[in-house]
C-alpha cells in the first residue's frame, strides 16, 4: 500500500489484506484528529486493601474477561478480631476502589483431602484453557500425619467462583530424605504457574525448607510430571513468581521471614535465565542456587512506614507498565490483634520499572506511602475498552462490526467483527496512531478464522495475524520495500475458540506480538520483527477478520510507557575517623571503645582485630559481646573490612560477624555475614521492643564472600526518625549492593561498633581490618 491510493479489495479467502489508505475520506479525517489520551488513572494510596480488609496477605491478581481485576489472598482473618477465612477474594476496576467478594471456599466446599485443621495459603490465579484456576497451598493433608504441605487446584467458570477443588493434590507432599519417623516434609508452598511459548506448563513451588523448585505439569495442569528441579537456595528464598520478558525468564522470590511483624525484613529479589528451569543468575552473574546465593534486589523497605514487603504478583496496564502487587507491614501496627499474634499484612500496589533489563520498584525508590497515580487501565483513541464496537472510535469499512452479549463465559458484551460475503471484515480507527504504542485485546475466533492488526504509514507497515486454520501467530514489518517476517506455531493444546489475549508492542526495536492466556507476562506464542527506524510508526490502525467471526473484548491502545531514570544510590563522603587496629587490644580500647561482655581470645595486632567466634549472640537469651563507641551526631556512615570464611553448603548456625548500631539489648541493628542453614547470607538484622514484646528479624542479601566490606548509612527523615541502610561490597568497594532500611525512633542514643559470635563450631576467627566513619 502507498498512501494516496485507495482501499484495495481482497478476496474473503486469499489474496492481500485490504490496505486502509489516507486517501479514504475517513482516513484523511483520522489524520487530522488530535490523539485522545487514555483516561487518567485513579489515584491509589497504600495499603489499597484498607477499604475492606486489615490484612490481605500473599496477594495474587488476575484480570477477568469481564474487565474487572480480581485479587486473592491467604487464609488469615480478614479483619482484626475476625475468624480465619478459606482464602479471600476482592475485585476492582481501578485499584483504588475495591469490593470484597467473600472466601474461595466455605466449610461445605473446602478440599476433602485437606486435614481438618489445614490452612490454605498463597493462592495463584490464572486463566488457562478457557477456565479460571487457583493453585494454592494446603498446609496439612488428611492422608499423612503432621505438617505436610502440598499444592491444590480449584477451577471456576468466573474469577468470582464458584470454586471447585479437583479432589486431589496437583503436587503431593514429600518427605525430606533421612528425616526420620515420623518424617519432616519439604516446604512445598507458594505455588506459581508459568506457561511457556510452547504451551508447556510449569509450577514453581517451595520455600526455606528444601528450597524453591519447579516442576512440569501435564497438559491439563492437574498433575505434576517428572522431577522437581531446584532453582534457588534453601533457607533464604520462597514465594516464586516468573515472568517472561524478551528472551529471558525472570524468577522473582521473597527472602527472609514474612511474619516477624515490625521486625520483618521480607524483600523481593530476582535472577534471570534463558530457560524456565534455570540456572537463574542475578545482575552480577551470581547464581541463586549457590550456598552463597545471589539475587538482585527488586523491593525492600525504604524507611517509610512499610517493612516486610514481599510475596507478590505482577500485572501489566494498558501502556505496558508493570505493577507489583504485594503485602507489607506497618512498622507501627504489626499485628491484627495482640502483639505476637497474627501479622497484619495488607495489600500494596506499586510501579514495577524495567531499567537496563532488570525489574525494580519505583525506579529503586521502594514502596510508596502516599497518593500516587495508579495503573492506566483504559484505552487511548477514544476506544471503549469493554465494548469496542460501541462509540465512534472504530469505524467499520467492510463486513460487520457489532456488539453482542457473550452467553458462554463471563465476558459480558463483546465486539464481533465478521466478514462479508466477499470481503473480510475491516474496521479502522478514526485517529492516527503515533509513536511507540501497545495494543491489546482479548480475542476469540470461530474455527478456521483469522484476525489481523495492521498499522499502515507512509514508509512503514506492520501486520500481526492470528490464524486458527494455519495455527500460527505471524508478524510482518515493512520499511519501504524491505520486509522482515516472523512466525510462531501455536501449541497443540490451544483452542482459539476460548479467550486469549493478543498483545502487539511497537517500540524502538520494531514490533513484537504475544499471545497470552492469563495476560500475566506468560506468552504461549511470540513473534517479532525489526524495523530499521524502530517501531515508532505513524499510521492508520485497522483490524481485520476473515474466514469466520472474530470476537474482541477489553481492547486497549495506549502510548507505550517509558522507563524512568533509576534512583541514584546514596552518596558517601570521605573518611572522617578510622580505627586501624595497629596496637594491641588495650591500646585499641584506649581509643574510646568499650567491650560489651568479656570475650576470650579477642586480640588486636598488625592492623587487625582477631575475634574467635563463640556461641554468644546479641540476639540470644544471654546476649553476646560487642566492641562499641559513641556514635557521632547527625548523619554518618560506618564501614569495616571483614575476613571470615564460613565455608559453604554445611549447617553451622548461626556463625557471623559484622557491624552493629546498638541502643540496648532490646534495640539494635546489625549487618553481618551469617551462616544460615546451608545458605550464606549478608543479614541486616534487628531486635527491638514492640508493644512490650521483643521481636527480631532480618533482611537477607548476598552473595557474601570470605573478604567483604560492610557499610551502614545513617540519615534522618523530616520527623527526625533515624534511618539505617545496609550495603556491602565483595570487590574492595568498587561496586556495592544496597539493601533495606531499618528505623529507630528520633533522638535514640546509639553506639556503633563491631560484633561476632552465633556459634563456636566449627572453630572460626573473624578478622576486622579497619573500622571507618565517613561523612554522608
Amino acid at each position: 500500500m502507498v498512501l494516496g491510493g485507495t482501499v484495495a479489495p481482497a478476496a474473503a479467502e486469499t489474496g492481500d489484506d485490504p490496505a486502509v489508505d489516507t486517501s479514504d475520506d475517513r482516513a484523511v479525517a483520522a489524520a487530522a484528529v488530535a490523539p485522545t489520551p487514555p483516561p487518567a488513572p485513579a489515584t491509589i494510596t497504600n495499603p489499597v486493601s484498607s477499604p475492606f480488609a486489615d490484612t490481605f496477605a500473599d496477594p495474587a491478581v488476575l484480570r477477568g474477561k469481564d474487565g474487572w481485576w480480581y485479587a486473592y489472598a491467604t487464609s488469615d482473618p480478614l479483619v482484626s478480631g475476625g475468624e480465619f477465612g478459606l482464602m479471600h477474594m476482592a475485585r476492582t476496576r481501578d485499584f483504588a476502589d475495591w469490593e470484597y467478594l467473600g472466601t474461595v471456599f466455605d466449610e461445605t466446599t473446602r478440599p476433602a483431602w485437606a486435614a481438618e485443621g489445614s490452612y490454605f495459603w498463597a493462592p495463584d490465579a490464572r486463566y488457562v484453557d478457557g477456565e479460571y484456576r487457583l493453585y494454592y497451598t494446603v498446609t496439612d493433608s488428611a492422608a499423612k500425619p503432621g505438617n505436610d504441605p502440598g499444592i491444590g487446584l480449584a477451577t471456576a467458570p468466573t474469577p468470582a467462583g464458584p470454586w471447585t477443588d479437583i479432589g486431589e493434590p496437583v503436587l503431593e507432599s514429600r518427605a525430606l530424605p533421612d528425616s526420620g519417623d515420623p518424617p519432616a516434609y519439604q516446604g512445598l508452598i507458594d505455588p506459581s504457574l508459568f506457561v511457556d511459548d510452547d504451551g508447556s506448563l510449569y509450577l514453581y513451588v517451595g520455600g526455606f525448607n528444601g528450597g524453591p523448585h519447579v516442576t512440569r505439569l501435564d497438559e491439563t495442569g492437574r498433575h505434576a510430571v517428572g522431577e522437581l528441579t531446584q532453582v534457588a537456595v534453601a533457607d533464604r528464598y520462597e514465594g516464586s513468581y516468573v515472568v517472561r520478558r524478551g528472551d529471558f525468564y525472570y524468577l522473582m522470590l521473597s527472602a527472609a521471614g514474612c511474619c516477624s511483624a515490625v521486625a520483618s525484613g521480607y524483600s523481593v529479589f530476582v535472577g534471570r535465565s534463558a530457560s524456565p528451569l534455570g540456572p537463574f543468575l542475578d545482575h552480577e552473574g551470581a547464581p541463586l542456587l549457590a550456598s552463597a546465593a545471589g539475587g538482585t534486589q527488586v523491593l525492600a523497605a525504604n524507611g517509610n512506614r512499610w517493612v516486610g514487603v514481599g510475596h507478590h504478583s505482577v500485572i501489566t496496564d494498558s501502556t505496558g507498565q508493570d505493577w507489583i502487587v504485594y503485602h507489607g507491614i506497618d512498622r507501627d501496627n504489626g499485628w491484627l490483634d495482640e502483639p505476637g499474634g497474627i501479622n497484619r499484612r495488607p495489600m500494596l500496589v506499586d510501579r514495577l520499572d524495567w531499567i537496563d533489563g532488570w525489574p525494580v520498584v519505583n525506579a529503586g525508590a521502594g514502596p510508596s506511602d502516599g497518593p500516587v497515580p495508579g495503573p492506566v487501565l483504559g484505552s487511548a483513541m477514544g476506544v471503549v475498552s469493554d465494548s469496542p464496537a460501541s462509540g465512534r472510535a472504530l469505524v467499520p469499512l467492510t463486513g460487520s462490526f457489532r456488539t453482542r452479549p457473550d452467553t458462554t463465559t463471563d465476558a459480558g458484551d463483546v465486539a464481533v467483527l465478521a466478514p462479508g460475503r466477499l470481503l473480510p471484515g475491516v474496521v479502522t480507527a478514526r485517529e492516527l496512531l503515533r509513536g511507540e504504542n501497545r495494543f491489546a485485546t482479548d480475542v476469540r475466533l470461530e474455527p478456521g478464522a483469522e484476525t489481523c492488526v495492521r498499522v499502515d504509514g507512509l514508509r512503514d507497515h506492520v501486520r500481526v495475524c492470528l490464524d486458527d486454520r494455519d495455527r500460527t501467530l505471524s508478524v510482518a514489518a515493512t520499511h519501504r520495500r524491505t520486509t522482515a517476517k516472523d512466525e510462531a506455531s501455536l501449541p497443540e493444546r490451544l483452542d482459539l475458540g476460548s479467550w486469549h489475549t493478543l498483545v502487539v508492542t511497537l517500540d524502538g526495536d520494531g514490533v513484537r506480538a504475544e499471545l497470552q492466556e492469563s495476560g500475566l507476562a506468560d506468552p504461549v506464542a511470540v513473534a517479532s520483527a525489526a524495523l530499521p527506524a524502530g517501531g515508532d510508526v505513524q499510521g492508520l490502525l485497522s483490524l481485520l477478520g476473515r474466514r469466520g467471526a472474530v470476537e474482541l473484548d477489553n481492547l486497549t491502545v495506549a502510548p507505550l510507557a517509558q522507563a524512568p531514570e533509576r534512583v541514584p544510590d546514596p552518596r558517601v563522603g570521605d573518611v572522617v575517623w578510622n580505627e586501624p587496629f595497629d596496637g594491641d587490644l588495650e591500646e585499641v580500647l584506649s581509643h574510646g571503645w568499650t567491650l560489651l561482655q568479656d570475650h576470650p581470645g579477642l586480640t588486636a595486632s598488625e592492623g587487625r582485630l582477631h575475634w574467635p567466634l563463640t556461641s554468644g549472640d546479641l540476639a540470644g537469651a544471654d546476649g553476646g559481646s560487642a566492641l562499641l563507641r559513641p556514635a557521632p551526631e547527625g548523619d554518618w556512615v560506618i564501614e569495616t573490612d571483614l575476613v571470615l570464611d564460613l565455608g559453604s553448603d554445611t549447617v553451622r548456625n548461626f556463625q557471623q560477624a559484622g557491624l552493629v548500631v546498638y541502643a540496648g539489648p532490646q534495640q539494635f541493628v546489625r549487618l553481618s555475614t551469617v551462616a544460615l542453614g546451608t545458605a550464606r547470607v549478608v543479614e541486616f538484622f534487628t531486635q527491638r521492643d514492640a508493644d512490650g514484646l521483643v521481636v527480631q528479624g532480618g533482611h537477607l542479601d548476598g552473595p557474601p564472600a570470605a573478604e567483604i566490606t560492610l557499610r551502614i548509612v545513617r540519615t534522618h527523615d523530616a520527623d527526625g526518625v533515624q534511618l539505617y541502610r545496609s550495603a556491602f561490597s565483595t570487590d574492595g568497594g568498587d561496586t556495592w549492593r544496597w539493601g533495606m532500611t531499618w528505623t529507630l525512633p528520633a533522638r535514640t542514643d546509639v553506639q556503633i561498633g563491631l560484633t561476632a559470635g552465633g556459634g563456636a563450631t566449627p572453630a572460626a576467627v573473624a578478622e576486622f581490618e579497619d573500622f571507618r566513619v565517613r561523612a554522608v
